[in-house]
Order: C-alpha cells, then sequence, then structure tokens
C-alpha cells in the first residue's frame, strides 16, 4: 500500500503501565505494546498498513517495564491533534502524548539520550556505599558485567552520562541512569551493582574494575516493575501536544490506583 497523498509522518511520544504487558515485540499469544498498538492501528485506520507492519520503537522494554517518555514513528492522514486524540483511543494502558513531523528517512532510534529511573521502596539499610558506587559510572565503561547476551572475552565498550541517587523523605530512594543508549538489562543490573555494594557483598575496588574493564562480574537482576524508561530526548522540540488523560485512562489509572492501595494494606497485615 502506498501512502496518500495526504499522509505524513510523525515521531509520537508515549508513555505506558507496563505491568500488563509482556514487553514491547510481538509474541505469538501473548499481549505485547507493540502487538496491541498494531492492532489499534489497523482497527482504527488510524496508520497504513507498511507504518503499522513494521512499528520502530526508540526502546523496547521488557516485561514490566514501564515508560512515561518512549517513542515511535507512523504515517497517517490525520493532522496531528487529531492523531493523538484517536491514539489515545487504543488502549487505556497505553498514553500518547506528543508528536511532531518527521522525514520519510528519521531514525527512530537516533535519540541523543534515553533516561531510566528505578525506583526503591523505603529500608532501613544504609545507602551511602552505594551512592559512591553510583558516582563510578560515567564515561565509557566496560559494560561485559552489565547487560545480557554480551561477549565475555574482551571488554564491550559503551557510554554512559551518569547515574544518580535520590533520597525521598519516606526513605525512598530513585536511581536515574542517563545514556546515548543502553544494552539489554544494563539499568537493572546497574541497580543490583548497588544495591550489592550497600549490601557488603561488592567492593567499591571491584566494581570499579569491572566498570574499568579489568574483571567481570556476575550480577542478578532486580525486578523490572519499579524501573521507568522516563524519557528519550531528541534535539528537536515536540510541536504538538495532547492534554489528557480521556475519560477510559482516568478509569484505568483509578483502577489500578484503587489495587495497588489494596494490595499495599494486605501486606501491611503481616508488619515488616
Amino acid at each position: 500500500m502506498r501512502p496518500s497523498a495526504g499522509t505524513a509522518r510523525y515521531l509520537v511520544r508515549f508513555g505506558y503501565d507496563g505491568s500488563p504487558f509482556a514487553g514491547w515485540a510481538r509474541q505469538p499469544g501473548r499481549r505485547t505494546l507493540e502487538g496491541d498498538i498494531r492492532r489499534g492501528l489497523a482497527r482504527f485506520k488510524l496508520a497504513s498498513a507498511p507504518t503499522f507492519g513494521g512499528l520502530e520503537a526508540a526502546s523496547r522494554t521488557d516485561r514490566g517495564v514501564s515508560a512515561r517518555g518512549n517513542a515511535l514513528a507512523l504515517s497517517t492522514d490525520l493532522p496531528p491533534a487529531a492523531a493523538l486524540r484517536a491514539l489515545n483511543g487504543i488502549d487505556p494502558a497505553i498514553f500518547f502524548t506528543a508528536a511532531r513531523a518527521i522525514s520519510p528517512e528519521y531514525r527512530v532510534r537516533g535519540a541523543v539520550r534515553r533516561v531510566y529511573r528505578y525506583f526503591e521502596a523505603p529500608d532501613d539499610r544504609p545507602h551511602e556505599a552505594g551512592d559512591a558506587a553510583a558516582r563510578l559510572f560515567t564515561g565509557e565503561i566496560d559494560v561485559r558485567s552489565f547487560g545480557r547476551d554480551l561477549p565475555r572475552e574482551s571488554p564491550v565498550w559503551r557510554r554512559l552520562e551518569e547515574v544518580t541517587v535520590t533520597h525521598s523523605v519516606d526513605g525512598g530512594r530513585t536511581i536515574e541512569v542517563r545514556a546515548p543508549a543502553f544494552v539489554w538489562g544494563e539499568v537493572r543490573k546497574i541497580v543490583s551493582a548497588l544495591r550489592e555494594v550497600d549490601a557488603g557483598r561488592l567492593s567499591l575496588t571491584k566494581l570499579r574494575s569491572a566498570v574499568e574493564g579489568r574483571i567481570r562480574l556476575t550480577l542478578p537482576t532486580v525486578r523490572p516493575e519499579p524501573l521507568v524508561l522516563w524519557e528519550v530526548e531528541y534535539s528537536e522540540p515536540w510541536t504538538h501536544t495532547w492534554v489528557g488523560p480521556n475519560r477510559h485512562q482516568r478509569a484505568y489509572l483509578a483502577t489500578e490506583r484503587a489495587h495497588a492501595s489494596a494490595r499495599a494494606r494486605w501486606l501491611a497485615v503481616y508488619g515488616t
């Protein structure tokens, strides 16, 4: 199918609650973000078949990982404001929040920066060592210890801008990781390394050796649910934004908040 004369290509920012989905990529018999978006585009005739046949996302998140600011490209006959309204009817767990026109050759994965945040629950453990460990993750690092399915024999260098830790008044903390791009599982392995240092199972000296490519660590992987793709940044600004959520999305959010509150009360029965 050839695009019609009125068709334009847009970069679209979108977020989602990752808990109902088995990750981004389509999988037979499983609910995924790509699968739901493709079906919605086809059902509501929002985009041409070549577009929803080969959706490209800036980041392909894993099962359980949520997003505030992922991005994808699609071609549609609708003007931007109407396209955003229509896209937000696809699934109440997915929120399309901004758009701008792009060329047919534009590379969605060619973002300037990706920002992830990992939200840690309050606990009574000291975190000074882990906070110091976060400062080791800057510049060119060997990611063999912090990714999956990577070569083991020699260092694999990737640029990491910074890892920052912010403590909240209730005792929780937010770990933010910023880089142009990430290898598979990198953020969750970095959070795991900070936890291992806090627990005294990993020394700063050994972690520094891994970051600098002298050794390779075997680290556990933390749970995906507290991880959020906070932003995918591009050099050009968004030109159209959506004011939402719509009523279906508001109902979804209210239900999920109620479920979370009820679960917290149930777990509190047995204390801490």
